[in-house]
């Protein structure tokens, strides 16, 4: 990893959440911390994956980075910048810098928005303008991430779910931020489609050179696109490292349980598969020899 500064740096994060149980003079309020003491760097033209079960804080974490939703205690600097407790002017320019992909597309998307008003949004937003013209700028987005620029005057439910997220990828693209934020980006699509989105998010970083925070609980998706790996257990991070490192040589043993729950293929049974198939395909053959 470079010796220059992250572009991201949280320390000591802590999120707490009040809850009531009971009700009128009975009642009594819990305090729950759903991140506890987090820290973690993001560099520039990486992917940092914060992995763990559902409800492990990681998607708290994400959005107390992204300011979605203030620390309880804590320090999130960006580009050397405090952004903890920015207000006004100063967090709306923040928000150019640091874009979200959602899990549901279609619940982050407008339906009442055309694609091209949804990816242009973030420029009238930020009161930019807008280069070569609103029409032509979402086109060029949605060739850029594989859709049809001839359907930049439908709605986001005239799309198929991977193809939304293409919509709400274009979107985050059109400020040109330097950290990209992914919320389960992927885990709602069918495999197919995540390897498709995968290799798109790995593309446009080549290009854009940006960073990612990728928030994910299936390890398999992680290994294709991370370049460090960081595991979170009951809102507290407990193990993070280089990606080969992580997966091979786990130091933790919640991070081995997780990798020990990835589905693998039974060896014996793949290589009987490949043996019936190369049979299937030789009785074929011998068949079309024999009727010609």
């Amino acid at each position: 990893m470079s010796d220059r500064e992250p572009l991201l740096r949280a320390r000591n994060l802590v999120r707490e959440f009040s809850t009531e149980s009971g009700g009128g003079l009975f009642s009594k309020s819990k305090t729950f911390r759903a991140v506890d003491d987090v820290s973690l760097d993001v560099h520039e033209g990486e992917t940092l994956a914060l992995v763990g079960e559902s409800g492990s804080g990681k998607s708290t974490t994400a959005r107390l980075v992204a300011r979605l939703m203030d620390v309880t205690s804590g320090t999130v600097e960006f580009q050397g910048q405090d952004v903890s407790a920015i207000k006004g002017k100063e967090l709306h320019a923040f928000r150019g810098e640091v874009q979200v992909v959602f899990q549901d597309p279609f619940s982050s998307l407008n339906p009442r928005h055309t694609v091209e008003r949804l990816i242009t949004a973030p420029l009238v937003y930020q009161k930019r303008s807008i280069p070569g013209g609103a029409r032509s700028f979402a086109r060029g987005l949605m060739e850029r991430v594989g859709l049809n620029p001839d359907h930049s005057g439908r709605y986001a439910a005239q799309f198929s779910g991977g193809q939304a997220q293409r919509i709400g990828i274009a979107r985050a693209l059109a400020v040109g931020p330097k950290l990209v934020i992914c919320d389960e980006a992927v885990s709602a699509l069918d495999v197919s489609v995540q390897a498709q989105v995968i290799n798109l998010l790995r593309q446009l970083q080549e290009e854009e050179g940006f960073s990612y925070l990728f928030i994910a609980h299936d390890l398999a998706v992680v290994r294709q696109i991370a370049t460090r790996v960081a595991v979170m257990s009951e809102g507290r991070i407990v193990e993070i490292g280089e990606r080969d490192q992580v997966f091979e040589r786990p130091k933790d043993e919640y991070t081995r349980t997780l990798l020990a729950a990835v589905p693998r293929i039974n060896p014996e049974w793949d290589a009987r598969r490949k043996k019936n198939e190369r049979a299937r395909r030789r009785a074929e053959r011998e068949a079309q020899e024999e009727s010609a």
